[in-house]
Parts: structure tokens; sequence; C-alpha cells
């Protein structure tokens, strides 16, 4: 397992029922139900992405300067360099804005900092390359708002700075004509959820003004969307709007430099949804920026040649393959080590052999890996590069500010963050994480918990459920794939695929055979077997192989499942201590008069062969299961020993493994119904009725 605890969301059938009746399919109101979305109007809204509002730009704080200053600069003919950053985000950003400015007369230089050479964000060097090329204005995309002093020198430099961004702000904006931030605290924009690029889009449609929006809108959603799923950016509000719009225009791609991406990323004959987006487009993007080759992205979306674009889609797939490489090489390394020397509440590393533009992805993985965040640090010199990634309810940005002292620098959100440190200060740093992360869990070690929507039973797990899941989408932060349980399938073969990285599995549960993959997994560090059973928690999605259209089940986490008696003594020792049961748990434990009649008289005919009768409770239920010619629930028999015992009809003394149990002679008729223990489960069976 890589996840300490599973929690199952509780079902609610009652609102499922609703959604049923308003003519959702039963898997996707099932769903919905269980994550709260009973309503059959809310339910329609999440359905059609396309309906939600994208409020009007001007609403943005410094909208009206900054759209102001861009039109000033088309009209003069002034040269404008859009400046972004080298991440998806960064680089859809650059890309949309200076295709639209260029669209509209304008003298454009895109200019994205090199990764390895410049680092994040608006530096000194760069403001005066671009002053000396002329440029009277600087757009920064998806960068620039801890800019300060790069923004003062700007405008010494008699270059105006528009800044446009959506990482967290500082106390002190920089001194630019317009920032333009949605979290800015005096900024009364309704949705702060956008990414950079959706930023930038903004600025787009305020410049372009009303009339023209819609246009610039259904020309720009595609570079909108791929950025936005990219940066992991709440799939709500105006993100789903922007992210439909954009997937659509996807498939088929209108973009040159996108059509052959996704020829060349093997998405040709498979509909782009924000998984393929995710896990294919936006990885091959961004390996440009980590291996410091920005511009070969840049190029693609930008060029109007056919052969070149697949030239540079060919590229981007080469340099993922090399980012892949260098990233396992350092992953596997970091684990020896945090193998040999284990880290508590907090991760902190550094290495002056690491590649800088992979160790955000390490980072991800460790923090998953263990349970905690993570924080990498690229060494030059006595300087050191950092970059982190959360876990848990960690705000990344919260703890950097608190270490701030120790910092030359940092920003970014509240789940991936980049800061720059002294080397010297590197162990202070490490000390002053671990101790806030302990504050902010109150000692406690922090949650290795999947969140999971339902449990599902085989059957229904059919095609047609599974692609109306479909509706979903566009999927990502705050509305997540489906993530679904199985219990209890059985392993009936497991091969390694992908050379080796991976592995395959066909599973059999009550009749129903189905296909899973799990990625970066071996299976023999799980304990898997032919034959075993197993739980497995998964993404549901559907396997197009040459026609034909199959269920498979892409496994987040699996374990060994219990056996039924380990289960059935589980529900048994939760009612013991009190805890509180579901409806089924319930439903299973309460005896039937058959159950009790069958306990008694199998007891009365012991008894004439010994005064106490004397076993372990497992060997009772088996014997009286085959005098009765019942079912064998060791944990049910249990409860009808405890259910006599409370109404006086026997004595129980309890020993280590086995039990005494001796008749007691009773004139009146006893109502075993009265019984407190009875009274509990009815209880919990009607208020889940």
């Amino acid at each position: 397992m890589k996840y300490k605890q599973w929690r199952v969301a509780p079902p609610c059938k009652e609102g499922q029922l609703v959604l049923e009746q308003a003519g959702l399919p039963s898997l996707l109101a099932g769903l919905l139900a269980a994550r709260g979305i009973v309503s059959p109007e809310e339910a329609c809204r999440l359905v059609s992405p396309r309906s939600e509002p994208i409020p009007d730009p001007m609403l943005l704080r410094d909208m009206d300067r900054a759209s102001a200053r861009v039109r000033l600069a088309l009209e003069r003919g002034e040269r404008i360099a859009v400046y972004g950053d080298y991440d998806v985000d960064g680089i859809t950003a650059t890309c949309l804005l200076t295709q639209f400015l260029s669209s509209r007369g304008g003298d454009v230089v895109p200019y994205i900092p090199s990764r390895l050479g410049e680092g994040y964000g608006l530096n000194s060097e760069a403001v005066q390359i671009l002053a000396g090329q002329g440029v009277s204005l600087i757009i920064t995309v998806d960068c620039g708002i801890t800019a300060v002093e790069e923004t003062a020198l700007a405008n010494r430099l008699h270059i105006d700075v528009v800044i446009t961004d959506h990482h967290a702000c500082k106390e002190t904006l920089p001194p630019a004509a317009a920032v333009v931030d949605p979290h800015r605290p005096d900024c009364p924009y309704p949705f702060k959820g956008l990414a950079g690029v959706g930023v930038a889009l903004m600025l787009a449609l305020a410049v372009a003004g009303p009339q023209a929006a819609p246009e610039v809108l259904d020309e720009f959603c595609d570079l909108a969307a791929v950025g936005t799923v990219a940066d992991v950016m709440p799939m709500t509000g105006a993100n789903r709007a922007i992210v439909s719009l954009g997937l659509a225009r996807l498939d088929p791609p209108r973009r040159l430099g996108f059509a052959s991406l996704i020829h060349c990323s093997g998405l040709a004959e498979k509909p782009v949804t924000s998984v393929s987006v995710g896990y294919t487009l936006a990885p091959r993007v961004n390996a440009s920026g980590r291996m410091g080759r920005a511009e070969v992205a840049v190029e693609l979306f930008l060029t109007p040649n056919s052969s070149r674009a697949e030239e540079l889609a060919a590229e981007l797939c080469e340099l993922n393959r090399e980012r892949q490489g260098i990233e396992s090489e350092i992953f596997q390394e970091c684990v020896q080590c945090l193998d040999a020397v284990p880290q508590q509440g907090a991760i902190v590393l550094a290495n002056r052999q690491w590649h800088q533009g992979v160790v955000g992805i390490v980072a991800s993985r460790l923090a998953e890996k263990y349970a905690c965040p993570c924080f990498m640090i690229c060494l030059d010199g006595e300087t050191g590069k950092g970059s982190c990634r959360s876990w848990g309810d960690i705000n990344l940005f919260e703890l950097l500010s608190s270490c701030g002292h120790l910092l030359e620098n940092f920003g970014g959100h509240a789940l991936a963050a980049g800061f720059t440190i002294q080397e010297a200060n590197i162990p202070a740093l490490a000390q002053a994480l671990r101790r806030a992360v302990a504050d902010s869990c109150h000692g406690t070690q922090l949650p290795s918990v999947l969140d999971i929507d339902m449990s599902v039973p085989p059957q229904h797990l059919t095609v047609e459920a599974v692609a109306s899941l479909d509706l979903l989408e566009p999927c990502g932060a705050g509305n997540p794939r489906p993530v679904f349980l199985l219990q209890g399938a059985q392993v009936h073969a497991m091969s390694q695929v992908g050379r080796g990285r991976h592995l395959k599995l066909r599973l059999e549960s009550r009749g129903t055979s189905l296909d899973a993959i799990y990625f970066s997994s071996q299976g023999t560090e799980l304990g898997l077997y032919p034959g075993c059973r197993v739980d497995v928690v998964f993404y549901p999605q559907i396997n197009d192989f040459r026609g034909v259209r199959t269920v498979q089940l892409q496994v987040v986490d699996l374990r060994l499942a219990p056996s039924r008696a380990q289960l059935e003594r589980a529900i048994y020792d939760k009612f013991a201590q009190g805890k509180d049961l579901t409806c089924e748990e319930a439903r299973f434990l309460l005896p039937s008069r058959g159950d009790f009649v069958g306990l008694y008289r199998w007891l009365k005919r012991q008894s004439t062969i010994s005064a106490v009768v004397e076993d372990t409770p497992a060997r009772i239920a088996r014997a009286v299961s085959r005098a009765t010619r019942q079912r064998e629930v060791p944990a049910r028999t249990m409860l009808c020993l405890e259910v006599l015992e409370e109404r006086g009809l026997i004595s129980l003394n309890r020993r280590t493994d086995r039990i005494q149990i001796t008749l007691r002679h009773v004139e009146q008729k006893v109502d075993l119904e009265a019984s407190e223990i009875i009274l509990r489960l009815r209880r919990v069976l009607e208020g889940g009725a």
C-alpha cells in the first residue's frame, strides 16, 4: 500500500435515487451523491461546464490600467516583450499573448528565461537585454509578482512593466504600470483559481474589448486549457468553461503545434481529455523548460510551418525521454539516501550534481512516497536553488514565509514553490521547516490518506457506465477523477509491461473479468501472486484496442484483501468497541430469529452431555452451522451468545481464546428483541433507512 489509510466516502442512496430520476446514469449518480451533489440543478451545472460564467476581465484589479497601456503600445508601434515562465503554464501564456498581440499589429518579442542559466522570474540581466533591443513595454505572464527590484530597474531604463501573474503576493507589490493578479488582497475578481495563462487570456479579452472577446476566447482557449490543466489549477468556476472549450478545440486540434505534438505522442486516434493533457501532452511541453530548451515549445506553438512543427514535436518527445531518465536516477539516489538516514516531518536534501530542471518532479514523488513535504536544493557555489512540493494540507508559501529570514528569495503556491538559499543556511532551514510542520500538525504525523469516492461491485463497471463518467470532464483539483474501490478481486494473471516498469493484472470478481494496469510497480514488493485476492483502488477508464472497447482499471493503490472471517471479525470488534456502524455492517451483525433458535437448541443438546459447554467461538459457530445447515458466521454467533447472556438465558465465562457457556433455568418467557444489543443495531438501521 502506498497510503496508510483508505477513506471511502459514505454512499448517499437517497441522493443517488433523486439524480437517477433526473436522468443521470446510475454509476455517475452514485458518484455525485457520494460527493455531496444531490440536487439535479447542481449536477446539471457540473456536467455542463461551458455554462459556467467567465467573470468580466475588467473586474481584475488594475486590468483597466493594464489593457490601456497595452492598447497604447499597439497604437504607438512600441516593441513589446512578453516575459514568461519556463513551465507549461508560462509557455502557453507567452505564446497566447505573443500571437494575440502580433495579430493586432504588435511588434512582439517572446522571452522565456533559461531555467538552468537565469532561473525563475524577471531578472535584471534580461531586463537590460530587452532594453538593448528597444523594448519599451514588458508584459510578464505567470511570473513577476515578487519582482520589486527588477521592475524598478526597468523603470529606470524607461521600460514600463505590466505584470500578470497568479502566484501568492508578498506585502510589497512591484512598482509596475499595472499589477494584475487575482490573489492581490484588494482584487475583487470573484474567481481566484485562474492559471497564469488564464490571467493572460483575461488581458487579451480586455484589450480586444467586449465585442471581439468571444472570437479571442475561441482562438486561444486551447492554449489556456493546456496551461490550466498542467498547472493543476482548480477545475471549478471559470476554469471549467475555459478548459472545456479548449479541449473541444484540441479534438481535433486546429493549432499546428498541437496537431504535431498529439500525433507524435500517440494520441492521434484517442480523445483528448484533461487526463491525456495532464499525463501525456503537458510533460512533453514541460520537458523543454526543465531541460533548458523552452524555446522549442514556444516555436512549436507559434510556427506556421508543418514540417518544422513535426521536427519540434519530435524534439519535445526526445527531451521528455531524456528528462525521465535523469529523474529516475535522482529519485533512486534520494530513496537510497532516505532509507539509510530517514528524515521526519519534512525532507530536505541538497546536492551539487542534480539537474535543476527535474528536481521538482522528484520532490513530488518523494513527498508522495514518504507522506511529507519535500525540499530539494541544487547547489552551485555557495548558493542553492530549491524546488519543493507539499503533502497533506501544508501550505508551502506560508511555510517558506515563516523561514524567509533564511532565504534569499522565494515564491510560488501552497502546493509547489521555489526558493534560493545560501548553502550555510540549509541546516537551519531544515530544522525550521520540520519545527513548522510539527507545529502545523500539532505534533502528529502527516496523514497518508487516500480518499475514495465509492466502493463498486464489478457488475456495475460496464463500458456504458464508465463512459458516462466522461460527463465530469474536465477533471482536476476541486473536481477530481473518479476513484473507486473494488474489494476481494482474485488475481488470475500478472505480468510486467513497459520494459518491466509497470504491472499488468487480470482480475476476476463475482464472475466478472477486468484488466488492470499499475504504473511504476512490479508487484513483488506487494506480495502478489496468481490466485491471491486483492482490494484495488483505481481510476476507471475505457481501453480501445483495434475497435474493441473494454473497461480497464488504472490502479492507484492496492493491498492483499483480508479473508471473509477477518472482515467479519473486524465488524464485530468495531461494534464491541462502541464505534459507529454503517447500515450494511449493522444488517450483517443483526441475528435473525432462526439464528437464536438454532443456537439455543444446539446448546440444550450439548448441555445434556456436559453442564458447561467450552470451545472457541469459531468452532462453536461451525458446529451450530452444521447442525442447523445455516451459514457459518462466528461474529454473529458470538453476538447471539452475548444477547442470550444479557437476557439471562446463559452465563458466559470468557477465556483467552475459549468461552465457557452454562445454560440457566428461566421460568418466564424472555423477549430477545428487548436486548440493548439488538436495539442498538436496529437504531443504526432505522437511522440509515
